[in-house]
């Protein structure tokens, strides 16, 4: 059973969802702001977070934050109905997805359902060659190993979350060759779940920011304006 933490200052909300995802089959946590959320995670981690992001004493964006310091664990958040740089900014720090007010109760079920799918996908190995004993990729001096959600570049650690780690897969599996932004969101979410370019190109931008701490030269993933993204082994 998967744990779900659900942090919102609106008990209605907290109400309602939490009694929606225990009726799906979810364990459910509830916090009423960030800090008490915080307080709770640092102790245990939940599978996943759904964060609200204007809170008292500490919103979803520092809360999302504090987070990926200790963990690349899913993360959605709960945007306001026209709020699109709450969005880009929520993408640009490491939310995996975001769902706006006033949602569908189903909507967020699937979208929750979708990334815990997309996490045990990076813990699979259908889609990367064996080499040796080990399932790993490698192309050039990237090495990416799922069974550990695992990324190195030149040899350095890179820390990236389910999203971002299923997008540098796609697109490093076939180096030189082209993907658009219709197929990289086939890889990151399923097919029920609508997500914008906008959406896509937030994550590929911080996917970037993180290979470019281990290189600060990194440029092997390479903009097609109007067309896509490709990988081009270095």
């Amino acid at each position: 059973m998967s744990k779900i933490a659900l942090v919102d200052d609106d008990r209605n909300i907290l109400t309602s969802v939490s009694m929606t995802l225990e009726a799906e089959g979810f364990e459910v946590e509830t916090y009423n702001d960030g800090q008490a959320a915080l307080d709770a995670f640092n102790k245990k981690l939940p599978d996943m977070a759904v964060l609200d992001i204007k809170m008292p004493r500490m919103d979803g964006m520092d809360l999302l934050q504090r987070l990926r310091q200790k963990t690349q664990m899913p993360v959605i958040f709960l945007t306001s109905k026209d709020d699109e740089i709450d969005e880009v900014l929520g993408l640009r720090m490491g939310a995996d997805d975001y769902v706006k007010k006033p949602f569908s109760q189903r909507l967020l079920v699937e979208r929750i359902r979708a990334l815990l799918r997309r996490q045990e996908a990076t813990s699979g190995d259908a889609t990367v060659a064996n080499t040796g004993d080990t399932k790993v990729m490698e192309r050039g001096e990237l090495r990416m190993d799922p069974l550990r959600h695992a990324v190195s570049w030149k040899g350095a650690d890179v820390s990236l979350t389910v999203t971002e780690f299923l997008l540098l897969q796609a697109l490093a599996q076939r180096p030189g060759f082209v993907k658009s932004r219709d197929q990289l969101m086939d890889v990151a979410y399923d097919d029920q779940v609508y997500v914008d370019d906008r959406t896509i190109d937030s994550h590929i931008k911080r996917l970037r920011k993180k290979m470019r701490v281990a290189d600060s030269e990194f440029s092997a993933i390479e903009t097609l304006y109007g067309i896509g993204y490709r990988y081009n082994e270095e």
